[in-house]
């Protein structure tokens, strides 16, 4: 259909498909913003909501405090295990003077020596009791650490069971609303794409058409971006259950389109041959004929060979003879390229096939 148009008119199609695509461009960015909305509708889950606060506020209250109580624990524990390190270290630096100045002793074997000897063990017995505290200290810490410890755990446990079912419930009530949400697009969308439906049906070469091929664009983006994603997964069976109902609602459309085609092509061929030239559009048949196809029943035509003058599938006629120089031209020319003289109007063509009658169509099968 190109090669039929204007040079101007060729750039202002260009152009008006640049609207359509920036009409659709403002159109999808206008949609997605609502559908990107939707999701707000609904309330936000959290696992609270679907949890006997009676039972699991104590709980946490628990496990809370039993943490608090272990860490406290950890930085006691932490102190004594240094106050025993110190002591031990005291005590042992002690037993080693002690030692060394018991074998000082041993050699002079001085009398008066003996209350030193008592007040060194005396000391040394302190450092070591000290040093057993220590560790008690220690040990003290140690269980309170640990009963924190089992506390929190048993607290965990507990809260840990109550969840699960918390969550089980969550999740399926997120997977309601999903579908809920995917409803809301559906509702949304479907309408969109049944609108796109009945203008590419019926208004797709008015002369609003740019409006509604953007139109067109945006329903579709609607559907298979915005849409189809969304669609929710249960194990696979919902995905399968629209593929399939999309598939046979597009097969069935498509046949029937196909069925309505072939009867309208067979009522078209049963039509007189003037007046099949009369009903088909001018551009059309030009575009039909740049792709070497009848215009009339679409088969393939060999129109280099200038021997073919009718369809030999159909009968229409695709060339006939300048009235004035007699050069042979495509019939559906409106002038004659050789001469210039215009081609007899298809209203007259057709007022004459209809009063001729079958004399024409025998004229006809005889050129």
């Amino acid at each position: 259909m190109s090669k039929a148009l204007r040079l101007s008119e060729k750039w202002f199609r260009r152009g008006l498909w640049l609207v359509a695509l920036i009409f659709a461009s403002f159109l999808i960015g206008l949609g997605g913003a609502v559908v990107g909305d939707l999701p707000k509708v609904e309330r936000a889950l959290v696992l609270d909501d679907f949890l006997d606060m009676a039972q699991v506020q104590p709980l946490r209250d628990q496990e809370r405090l039993a943490s608090e109580r272990s860490q406290q624990a950890q930085k006691a524990l932490e102190q004594a295990q240094l106050q025993q390190t110190k002591a031990a270290g005291a005590t042992r630096a002690e037993r080693e003077t002690f030692d060394n100045w018991l074998a000082t002793r041993s050699v002079t074997q001085r009398s008066e020596h003996d209350p030193q000897v008592l007040a060194r063990t005396q000391q040394l017995d302190a450092l070591v009791a000290q040093e057993r505290r220590a560790q008690q200290a220690v040990q003290a810490q140690q269980q309170v650490l640990l009963d924190a410890r089992q506390s929190a755990q048993g607290a965990q446990a507990r809260l840990a069971t109550l969840e699960e079912a918390g969550w089980q419930r969550l999740r399926a009530e997120q997977r309601r609303v999903e579908l809920r949400v995917f409803l809301y697009r559906l509702a949304l969308t479907l309408p969109l794409l049944a609108l796109a439906g009945w203008l590419f049906a019926r208004k797709r070469h008015s002369t609003w058409w740019p409006f509604v091929w953007g139109f067109i664009f945006f329903a579709l983006f609607a559907f298979f971006v915005e849409l189809v994603p969304y669609l929710p997964s249960y194990g696979g069976y919902v995905r399968y259950a629209v593929g399939i109902v999309l598939t046979v609602l597009v097969g069935r459309w498509v046949i029937l389109a196909l069925n309505r085609y072939l009867e309208r092509q067979r009522q078209a061929e049963a039509k007189p041959d003037a007046q099949r030239r009369l009903e088909l559009g001018y551009d059309a048949a030009l575009t039909r004929l740049a792709k070497g196809v009848c215009p009339g029943c679409e088969r393939a035509v060999d129109l280099k060979d200038t021997a073919i003058d009718f369809c030999p599938h159909c009968g229409i006629g695709l060339f006939d003879r300048c009235g004035a120089c007699g050069t042979r031209k495509s019939a559906f020319a409106r002038f004659c390229p050789a001469c210039g003289t215009p081609a007899a109007a298809p209203a007259v063509a057709a007022a004459s096939a209809t009063a001729a009658g079958p004399a024409a169509s025998g004229s006809g099968e005889t050129r």
